[in-house]
């Protein structure tokens, strides 16, 4: 049983492979079969990311030497194998991919996965890009894994068609086309220069560069920040961001809400392992600091500038990557901790924020969703005549629909604009904490900046949440939306997990702190990952 449970880090990988090869190979007119294929299978990862959360931050006993699980792949160690590695940041977002993959998919079941071919298997390649991509430990499998995740997401972002959907698809496909060509660039440079693209060893090798050879990697590291800062969504280069979220159906866009805190992840990553060495712009200095700023303020005015509810959202997510940036290359390691919390609380709240905003929007025309193409493939009646036809969506109607959305959309407000009790208070309460706490020593500046910045972003958040929602649930006439419980159960359970997570700070924010000091601890990762001969202490 101990050997069996020592591949428990490439299962997150395994599992939604396997799972989206065998849904290709399914017919789509088996519609059972394949989404309870696909729901076991998200299900199993959930498991399986919260056995290894548990096993990472030492509540189980762990099937290996220490708290970090490195695998080799083929039995060959790094540097010269491929490894997966598990510690505790690489485990809260596993957890995260899987929770709000969950939410997602189970809400997709009522008949948004029938507006297209292959919507299952794009989904379960989508947790595989992001599992690898959190799991892998080494650059190029990054890149790997990011155009694993690219993919999916270009499929499902086109999920559905529609003219606005198809030109925001598109915007999206191409400016992630060009990084990922900077990706390969700084990938070829860095490698040229220390003959190695494994992070553990690549933070000891950079120490050792010759000045013309550490030119030309902080050159590498440069475009690699680019590339980190287009996936994270920082200003200027998250101009596709608001219409791209907006334009995907509400089951993609709420999975959507996490593909933004893969490149946060990964340049928390870099950075903590290149520190040591002196890290290279952007990871270094205050170039990370003043990007969260910028791209704060930017986000702010889009949030007061908006006038739908899906554009709202997606400046949510701009603000929640700015807060998270701002806070990473914020001086000293205080913020850390509670940046992680933050992280946690804006995904889930804005994974289902973006499926509230569906759910209050029903007054208009599902066939506004759906290509006439998508009817006739899949055998669909109009959606005029939908309530005539129930065997067509999944689940029961519930009762007070109007009830449940007002509660669901104040607390997502609540939640995206940190106001109390939900996690979001907490976790930008902690934020503001740490930043006030940190301003004596030295210049003040950057504390009150950050302080500033958090504050005026959420009140942007109340004022632009309160007018459109005073014009969606008072305003005019409106019917009373029909709502399943296959949607409303998904939603309401990620709502109830922020609640726990506030009601469980204490806890959360020590596991949080506890994964910030050992992220940004040098010696910890390397030591772990590369054997004694390679600079580590070995296994």
């Amino acid at each position: 049983m101990g050997s069996w449970l020592q591949h428990l880090p490439v299962l997150p990988i395994v599992l939604p492979l396997l799972t989206g090869a065998a849904l290709l190979l399914i017919s789509e007119t088996r519609h059972r079969l394949r989404t309870t294929i696909a729901l076991l299978a998200t299900l199993a990862q959930l498991l399986l990311a919260l056995t290894l959360l548990a096993i990472s931050g030492a509540h189980l006993p762990a099937p290996w030497n220490g708290e970090i699980a490195v695998y080799s792949l083929g039995n060959w160690a790094a540097p010269f194998g491929i490894v997966l590695v598990v510690d505790r940041l690489a485990a809260i977002m596993l957890t995260l991919t899987a929770t709000l993959g969950s939410a997602a998919l189970i809400y997709s079941l009522a008949r948004w996965e029938r507006a297209g071919v292959h919507y299952l298997p794009l989904f379960q390649f989508l947790l595989m890009g992001l599992n690898g991509a959190f799991l892998t430990g080494d650059l190029f499998n990054l890149f790997v894994f990011f155009e694993v995740l690219l993919a999916a997401s270009y499929g499902l972002a086109l999920h559905g068609s529609g003219v606005a959907r198809v030109k925001a698809g598109l915007h999206y496909v191409a400016v992630n086309l060009v990084a990922s060509l900077l990706f390969l660039v700084a990938a070829a440079l860095i490698y040229g220069v220390t003959g190695t693209l494994n992070m553990a060893e690549l933070a000891l090798r950079v120490q050792a560069l010759s000045p013309d050879d550490r030119t030309l990697f902080d050159i590498g590291a440069a475009l690699l920040g680019i590339v980190f800062l287009v996936k994270a969504g920082a200003w200027p280069l998250n101009f596709w961001l608001p219409t791209t979220y907006a334009a995907a159906s509400a089951p993609v866009a709420g999975v959507f809400a996490i593909l933004t805190k893969v490149g946060i992840y990964a340049l928390l990553r870099t950075e903590t392992l290149l520190h040591a060495a002196g890290s290279a712009a952007p990871f270094g200095g205050e170039w990370l600091y003043y990007g969260g700023l910028a791209t704060i303020a930017i986000g702010s005015l889009g949030i007061l500038a908006a006038q739908r509810l899906e554009r709202l959202a997606g400046f949510l997510v701009i603000v929640s990557s700015g807060t998270l940036l701002a806070a990473i290359g914020f001086r000293g390691t205080a913020l850390t901790g509670p940046a992680l919390f933050y992280l946690v609380s804006s995904v889930l709240g804005s994974g289902a924020f973006f499926m509230v905003i569906e759910m209050v929007q029903r007054n208009r025309a599902y066939a506004a969703d759906l290509l006439a193409v998508s009817f006739e493939a899949f055998g669909l009646q109009d959606p005029a005549s939908d309530t005539e036809h129930p065997d067509e969506t999944v689940g029961l109607p519930i009762p007070a629909a109007m009830a449940f959305l007002g509660l669901t959309f104040v607390s997502c407000a609540l939640l995206l604009t940190g106001l109390p009790p939900l996690s979001g208070f907490v976790a930008k309460f902690s934020l503001l904490a740490a930043a006030i706490a940190e301003a004596p020593g030295g210049n003040p500046l950057p504390s009150w900046l950050l302080v500033a910045a958090l504050l005026l972003s959420g009140l942007a958040g109340v004022i632009s949440l309160s007018r459109l929602g005073v014009r969606v649930f008072w305003s005019g006439e409106r019917s009373t939306p029909r709502l399943l419980w296959v949607e409303a159960g998904p939603v309401a359970g990620l709502i109830i997990l922020c609640t726990a997570l506030a009601l469980g700070a204490g806890p959360a924010m020590e596991y949080f702190m506890v994964t910030a000091e050992s992220l940004h601890n040098p010696a910890v990762y390397p030591n772990a990952v590369l054997p004694a001969d390679a600079g580590g202490t070995g296994k």
